[in-house]
C-alpha cells in the first residue's frame, strides 16, 4: 500500500532505520554477548530479555524497510484552488462559519489531528480532497453531519 509523507518524514524515517541498523543493533548484539556470558541460556533472564529485543528491533527494521519501499513524496507545492495531500487548508465552521480551523491534509503515517495533521484517509480528509475553495463540505460524524467551507488552501 502506498504512504504519503513528507519530505521531512522521509528522512526521519530513513535517519531512525540507520539508526537501528548501526547503534541498536550492536547494543543488542553486545548484550546478548554479555547474557551468553553468564552461563546456562534456558535459565538466563537477562538472554531471553536481549533476544526479544533483537526479534522487536528486527521487526521495526523490516516495518521501516517495507515502508520506505512504498512511499509516496508529497510536495508542498499543490495545484492552487484544489485540495490535495501536501496542502493546508482553512475552513469555517459552525453558524455563518466564522470559527475558523487550519488542517494540512496528510498521509496516514504523519497524520496527528491535536497537531491539525489529518489523514488522507480519515472521513474528514476524504471529504475535503480534491474540492475547491469555497466548497462546502459535509462530513458525519458521531454528533451528527458538521458542515465546513474551505476558505484557503496553500
Amino acid at each position: 500500500m502506498i504512504q504519503y509523507i513528507s519530505q521531512e518524514a522521509y528522512e526521519a524515517l530513513k535517519k531512525e532505520l540507520t539508526e537501528l541498523k548501526t547503534t541498536k543493533r550492536k547494543e543488542i548484539t553486545q548484550r546478548l554477548h554479555e547474557a551468553k556470558e553468564l552461563g546456562d541460556l534456558s535459565e538466563n533472564s537477562a538472554y531471553q530479555e536481549a533476544k526479544e529485543a533483537q526479534n522487536a528491533l528486527e521487526l521495526r527494521i523490516a516495518k521501516l524497510e517495507e515502508l520506505l519501499k512504498n512511499v509516496n513524496i508529497i510536495s508542498h507545492k499543490t495545484s492552487y484552488g484544489v485540495v490535495e495531500i501536501g496542502s493546508q487548508i482553512t475552513v469555517g465552521v459552525g453558524p455563518n462559519f466564522k470559527d475558523k480551523k487550519v488542517f494540512t491534509l496528510t498521509g496516514s503515517h504523519e497524520a496527528n489531528p491535536l497537531e491539525g495533521k489529518i489523514s488522507n484517509v480519515s472521513p474528514l480528509g476524504q471529504a475535503f480532497l480534491h474540492r475547491k475553495k469555497g466548497e462546502i463540505v459535509e462530513v458525519q460524524t458521531p454528533r451528527g453531519v458538521v458542515k465546513y467551507k474551505i476558505l484557503d488552501i496553500v
